[in-house]
């Protein structure tokens, strides 16, 4: 009998276009439930491409590869339908929400995510309290307007608190320590390292090491010009904060004109 157990998520060669331009360019990237891996890179390299194609964004072409979540094709799916499945997106850059208040959003969310279980006002609001509780959140966040007004540290805890009310089986981290001042950074940390758990999968996307001091990795991945060039563990994270990206990107043979983008981090498409 065969007790291989089925990778939560698969991608197999996937490349991707935006606007005529090959970003994605042959990646290779499975991940377990209970991994944390990390996804290093410099600018332009295409992390956030990859985290906007796994949850169905516009605008990305995928013209090669596949993409399996639970062993099913994700691309085939509406953006919607990924959500439902359990797929949690935390962006780089959250979004505001004039007029609706964080509590309304987050109920909406879940019972759009949960048909089985729709909550009323009252029993989202006690399930949302102990969300608040274990991430040690201050209560009345929640009933604020989403994201307006709020400190970058607010908006990235408030991403962590949709995903402790969402309860994904793969979560995108993108970036999620871009902006943070140390405090913020460690509060978002350890918010996510509560919510680790067997049962999840997460992905965490980032430029530097400092988030990884915070949220240790069971795998880091680095991906330049496309596609994954190098896995280790932890230790390859702590290189790449000594050295930088180009070392690495020379020792394995890219052109001066790719050295050259990882240098300056010159294109602006991630």
């Amino acid at each position: 009998m065969n007790d291989v157990t089925e990778p939560l998520l698969q991608i197999e060669d996937l490349h991707v276009e935006v606007e005529g331009s090959e970003i994605l360019k042959g990646l290779d990237l499975t991940l377990n439930k209970g991994d944390i891996h990390a996804l290093m890179g410099p600018n332009g390299s295409g992390k956030s491409t990859l985290a906007y194609v796994l949850t169905g964004r516009p605008g990305y072409e995928v013209t090669q590869g596949k993409i399996l979540y639970r062993g099913e094709d994700v691309l085939v799916l509406a953006p919607d339908e990924r959500a439902k499945r359990g797929i949690f997106l935390a962006f780089q850059y959250p979004t505001e929400v004039p007029g609706v208040s964080v509590v309304n959003f987050l109920r909406t969310a879940y019972n759009a995510i949960h048909s089985e279980d729709q909550k009323s006002a009252m029993a989202f609001r006690m399930y949302l309290q102990e969300k608040i509780d274990l991430l040690e959140i201050p209560s009345e966040l929640v009933d604020r307007y989403v994201n307006q007004g709020f400190s970058g540290g607010e908006k990235k805890r408030n991403e962590i608190l949709q995903m402790a009310v969402l309860s994904p089986e793969l979560a995108i981290m993108d970036e999620t320590d871009s902006g943070l001042d140390i405090d913020a950074l460690k509060h978002v940390s350890a918010g996510v390292n509560k919510l680790a758990s067997p049962d999840v999968g997460i992905l965490l996307i980032t430029h530097y090491q400092r988030l990884l001091n915070y949220i240790r990795p069971s795998a880091v991945h680095v991906l330049m010009n496309g596609r994954i060039v190098k896995s280790g563990g932890f230790e390859l994270a702590e290189r790449l904060e000594a050295e930088g990206y180009a070392g690495l990107a020379r020792e394995l043979g890219l052109s001066d004109e790719e050295v050259l983008d990882v240098d300056t981090g010159q294109e602006a498409t991630a």
